[in-house]
């Protein structure tokens, strides 16, 4: 039986065994997630096969990126179906079609800035598109910044620094936009959601979160948000409850609507997460939860051997929206 999560507006069925892969093929770490206007879902992952694209029952119907991509992490959209495709492995952001032809390329392949030098990129993570077509890309891992840049990839501004502080990140792991031009960015190791002007200037935080790794803003004028959080990362507390991983759905200011599992710890069993690191929404308020399930095994489940469902269909879920 299908596992059901949520409540009232907020009910999700979990689709089970929902990616359909040929032979030989895996979803290795499923880093990110897209959904284009014809509801194909986009799986970005560390896989042989980097992209791989699924009809909206989860039937294939290609792959790409073989040979292009170091290590899948973020993966948006834009109105045209275009990807941008941040590989924080070569530390580069790649704009490409749907059929993965390369159209701009941002940074310099394999040659990162020095580390927290403020300068992009170290190891980017993600980016969103402004209202105008601007990008922002979180960076990242090795720094502690977002950087603004053109439609044509020319940088405008970059803003953040390490700390702990507004304005300042500790992972600055993923990025969203809404219609109105603000910019939400997950700042994971600070346990916050920070939201910026599109300038940079600071506006307030949303608290109440564990590890926010995941961020899909979604909606009409993308007015309610989807937050990815990780479990415990430490021994410590690595079987404390109600910490994730799970799914948070909040309103624009941050009021949680809904929270999807997260009460008994990271597990296999339908209805439990492992790592939600990408989130995509789909015409039909469906969701499609991309996991790193084989990165974070260990430390998850230390010790113990990683089943090899973890390393095909398990690392992308589908929650299909239940009516009410």
């Amino acid at each position: 039986m299908s596992a059901t999560l949520g409540t009232g507006d907020y009910t999700y069925r979990v689709v089970k065994n929902w990616a359909k892969l040929p032979e030989g093929f895996a979803l290795t770490d499923v880093a990110s997630v897209a959904v284009d206007s014809r509801d194909r879902v986009y799986a970005f992952n560390r896989g042989a096969h980097p992209m791989i694209v699924f009809d909206r029952d989860g039937n294939f119907l290609r792959s790409w990126g073989e040979g292009l991509f170091s290590r899948a992490h973020g993966l948006s959209i834009d109105a045209d179906d275009n990807l941008y495709c941040t590989d924080d492995g070569d530390h580069t952001v790649r704009k490409c079609t749907a059929d993965g032809k390369v159209l701009l390329t941002i940074g310099l392949p394999e040659r990162p800035s020095p580390f927290m030098s403020g300068e992009p990129f170290n190891r980017c993570t993600h980016t969103a598109l402004s209202p105008s077509g601007e990008i922002y890309v979180s960076d990242g891992y090795g720094n502690a910044r977002v950087h603004k840049y053109t439609p044509e990839g020319k940088l405008l501004r970059s803003w953040g620094e390490p700390g702990s502080d507004p304005g300042q990140f500790n992972i600055v792991h993923n990025i969203a936009t809404d219609a109105d031009g603000f910019v939400y960015v997950a700042d994971r190791e600070n346990h916050r959601i920070q939201i910026f002007d599109g300038n940079g200037r600071y506006e307030t935080q949303w608290n109440n979160l564990h590890r926010p790794c995941a961020l899909c803003a979604c909606g009409a004028k993308r007015k309610t948000f989807i937050i990815g959080e990780l479990g415990p990362g430490m021994p410590v507390n690595l079987n404390v409850p109600n910490l994730g991983p799970r799914l948070t759905i909040t309103d624009a200011g941050g009021r949680r609507l809904a929270r999807l599992g997260g009460e008994h710890g990271p597990g296999l069993e339908t209805g439990r997460f492992l790592a939600p690191h990408g989130l995509a929404i789909d015409s039909r308020g469906d969701i499609y939860v991309g996991e790193v399930g084989v990165t974070n095994w260990s430390t998850s489940f230390p010790g113990q051997a990683m089943p090899a469902e973890v390393n095909t269909h398990r690392c992308l879920q589908k929650l299909e929206r239940v009516a009410t």
